[in-house]
């Protein structure tokens, strides 16, 4: 009898890949199906490599090699889904939802799988057959998926319509005397007011050292949007995206649309017109603004992004979850912060974007700057109002540092933009994967004082020759590069009136104004 070729363990080593992409690709449109071969290519080198390995361990019988190294992959890849099922399990007080004991069990399956694979005697022709045809299955089921997304998504706006002032826009100054700007995110950093009542904490030394040194502090500043991918869609493209509920649908959560709007934006447009080098700091890991294919030059401390990040967490490498991710994040921290100061050594006028995952969580800094033991990746961990605090204290000091190195090395003084993209969510509570949890309304339908804490934001700007002049308290994100324009290029952008917007998680486009603070029990 003719034998069958055992290519499920290739096609099993790069189906989970896969699907985590294609079962996300909404919130990872931004990453790269090159990204995704990587991963992919890793995995199938590994897979040769133990087929050939276990090929020559058991006699040349490639279908039983075929088999092992499929069971092996199916419990590699399932770890981390099932470790989030079981983590904490009780069995009256003894915890065994933990890894020792997981991975005990998986150990104990692959060597039961692997004895009883060995000892059978019967033929393997139809089981390699039905193996091979459910490989094919998955495998194709994801292609297509990812397939329809593509197509379905490739007439949405993958650009965006210039900016009115943009096909007028000449040369005002000589490219000597303009001033380079810095846009830097603070992601999650609350407005002194939310610090003071929410977390017991004054924060008037950082807004004294920034006023010191010739920054206004808008200290009535609202975020926009309660999403970054909102928040920064917005701002970037100096407009509100209400059309958005019409262009994706209100029960839509597909991020498509404002991430394409955050790497081909408007204020990129109008600078790169003005003879601008854009310069753009991968420091967040996070979809759209951990890279962007439109900067003159990108700086990254390394290549971990959200979608390597969830790729491990679901796989037997959970286990070192906290010294992979804890370890990459760090860096991408400790590297803007480093390198940003340094960017005013390249000649000509530049436009400098920054978006730094902090102090947002995960908690990854004491106030020292120390590191927390045990930090945990969560980015829905507000809750910890200690940590969140000794993290934001230290990206004080470390951005006091950042200021004094840009303004003592800008032979052209700055433009300086330094503004959280939300505030943070103490009062939200931890968020459920059920929309329905009760525990979930707050994320639904927040209370007054949920939206003192999560839309108050730091907002802080130094705009040297006068600039700071045309600013005031309540200015918020989406009037920031209008007012930018109108000041250093003679532009004449209406300032907008300043309103913020929520919408749930499960619902990002289904906005409404939450401008007037008040208990939203539903929606208006």
């Amino acid at each position: 009898m003719k034998k069958t070729f055992s290519f499920h363990p290739y096609l099993l080593a790069i189906f989970p890949i896969l699907f985590l992409y294609s079962h996300n690709i909404g919130q990872l449109s931004m990453v790269s199906f090159y990204e995704v071969l990587i991963p992919a290519a890793i995995m199938l080198g590994f897979t040769a490599i133990a087929v050939v390995v276990l090929w020559l361990i058991f006699k040349r019988n490639s279908s039983k090699a075929g088999i092992v190294v499929s069971i092996f992959l199916v419990l590699f890849f399932s770890y981390g889904r099932i470790y989030e099922i079981i983590v904490g399990f009780r069995i009256g007080g003894f915890i065994i939802g933990g890894h020792r004991y997981l991975l005990a069990l998986w150990l104990i399956i692959f060597i039961v799988g692997t004895f009883f694979t060995l000892r059978t005697k019967i033929n393997l022709h139809s089981l390699i057959s039905i193996l091979n045809v459910i490989a094919v299955i998955l495998v194709l089921f994801s292609l297509v998926n990812i397939g329809i997304y593509k197509f379905r998504t490739r007439d949405l706006r993958q650009d965006i319509s210039p900016a009115p002032q943009e096909e007028e826009a000449a040369a005002v100054r000589d490219p000597g005397e303009l001033p380079d700007i810095y846009y830097i995110i603070m992601d999650g950093y609350a407005g002194s007011s939310s610090l003071e009542e929410f977390y017991d904490y004054d924060n008037h030394e950082f807004i004294d050292f920034l006023t010191g040194k010739g920054f206004f502090v808008a200290s009535e500043s609202r975020c926009n949007y309660p999403w970054s991918y909102l928040s920064l869609a917005s701002s970037l493209n100096m407009e509100y995206i209400d059309f958005l509920s019409e262009d994706a649908g209100i029960d839509s959560d597909d991020r498509t649309l404002p991430y394409n709007m955050i790497t081909n934006n408007k204020v990129w447009k109008f600078l790169d017109s003005m003879g601008y080098q854009f310069v753009h700091f991968n420091s967040s890991g996070w979809g759209p603004t951990d890279k962007n294919s439109n900067a003159d030059i990108s700086i990254r401390a390394n290549r971990f992004n959200e979608f390597y990040i969830s790729l491990i967490q679901t796989t037997m490498l959970k286990p070192l979850e906290e010294y992979i991710i804890t370890d990459t994040g760090i860096q991408k921290v400790l590297y803007s912060f480093s390198n940003l100061g340094k960017v005013n050594q390249i000649d000509g006028p530049k436009y400098i974007f920054a978006h730094i995952m902090t102090p947002h969580p995960p908690f990854f800094f004491d106030a020292d700057g120390g590191l927390v033991p045990e930090a945990e990746y969560k980015l829905s961990a507000y809750w910890d109002r200690e940590k969140y605090l000794d993290q934001l204290i230290f990206v004080n000091s470390k951005l006091e540092t950042l200021i004094d190195e840009i303004l003592s090395g800008s032979k052209v003084p700055p433009v300086i933009i330094i503004q959280g993209d939300h505030g943070a969510r103490s009062t939200l509570g931890e968020p459920h994967s059920d929309r329905e949890d009760p525990a979930n309304i707050g994320w639904q339908y927040p209370t007054a004082e949920m939206l003192r804490e999560s839309t108050f934001i730091l907002n802080a700007y130094y705009l040297p020759d006068g600039g700071s002049s045309f600013l005031y308290d309540c200015i918020s994100p989406v009037n920031t590069f209008r007012l930018v324009f109108n000041t250093y290029f003679d532009q004449d952008y209406e300032l907008l009136e300043d309103r913020s917007y929520y919408s749930s998680y499960w619902q990002p486009y289904n906005f409404y104004d939450v401008t007037e603070i008040k208990d939203y029990s539903e929606q208006p």
